[in-house]
């Protein structure tokens, strides 16, 4: 009997005509069925965001040939609900998002979209991972990263993932990656700036600007990985306990009167 194709969701958050999804989306159909429910309009940094003050549209477009394709007005996360609930009616066999033009690594995963698009999958319990790339260009070399997107989509679809976990995926905007390292996220965050300035009408806005802080010497970080020339794989889940704190908190005085 004919082993079965497996079914692959395809998101991102750079919206359904990047250049990233394209690459994706082409790499995923040498794996299997391919599904594209993307939004209609860039979404980076809308972090875990779900619309529920106004209406979800949904269309279906033909922007690449052979590839069953849908736009929707919403979030990434919106996106995957969408996706399973009224498209597929069913968990695909793998989703993945990206991919993104920037890097998600270290503390920007919280902020992005693509991150939580795949961890919107997770929680779904579809096995699911987000690719990212260090270049923020529209025209942005992705060929370096096609095999290395194959070879983690299939060894995921083999083996699978741990229960509430996925993959955070980032590549060196190299031409020669040297390889992929597994990493812990590195502890770093975004000292904000807010630059001030006047509209037209004599009222203030601000533009947020800002600067990555690093405070992470550790040689098994992602960023560290990154900045070597290798590709990084984080494992996340989307279980927030700090497990390390429980012991402290039940030494704390909560029911006292």
């Amino acid at each position: 009997m004919k082993k079965q194709r497996p079914t692959i969701l395809v998101t991102n958050d750079d919206g359904i005509t990047a250049p990233g999804i394209k690459v994706l989306m082409e790499v995923m159909a040498e794996l299997g069925d391919v599904v594209v429910v993307a939004p209609d309009a860039p979404q980076s940094a809308m972090g875990h965001a779900v619309t529920i003050a106004k209406p979800l549209r949904l269309d279906k477009v033909n922007i690449y040939d052979g590839i069953d394709m849908y736009q929707s007005s919403g979030t990434p996360v919106d996106c995957v609900k969408l996706a399973v609930n009224k498209v597929l009616h069913k968990k695909p066999d793998l989703l993945v998002s990206g991919i993104n033009h920037g890097y998600n690594s270290s503390i920007n995963v919280i902020y992005s979209g693509t991150m939580s698009a795949a961890m919107e999958g997770a929680i779904e319990g579809i096995p699911s991972i987000g690719f990212s790339l260090g270049d923020f260009r529209q025209d942005a070399d992705f060929e370096p990263v096609r095999n290395y997107v194959k070879q983690v989509a299939e060894q995921v679809l083999e083996h699978g993932l741990p229960v509430g976990s996925l993959l955070n995926v980032n590549f060196p905007p190299i031409e020669e990656i040297k390889g992929m390292k597994i990493c812990r996220q590195a502890v770093a965050k975004w000292k904000e700036e807010f630059d001030e300035r006047i509209d037209p009408h004599g009222r203030k806005y601000f533009w947020l600007t800002g600067k990555f802080l690093l405070n992470d010497n550790g040689e098994d970080t992602d960023e560290f990985a990154l900045s070597q020339g290798y590709a990084s794989i984080v494992p996340v889940h989307f279980d927030f306990t700090a497990y390390n704190a429980i012991p402290f908190l039940n030494n704390l005085s909560f029911n006292s009167k």
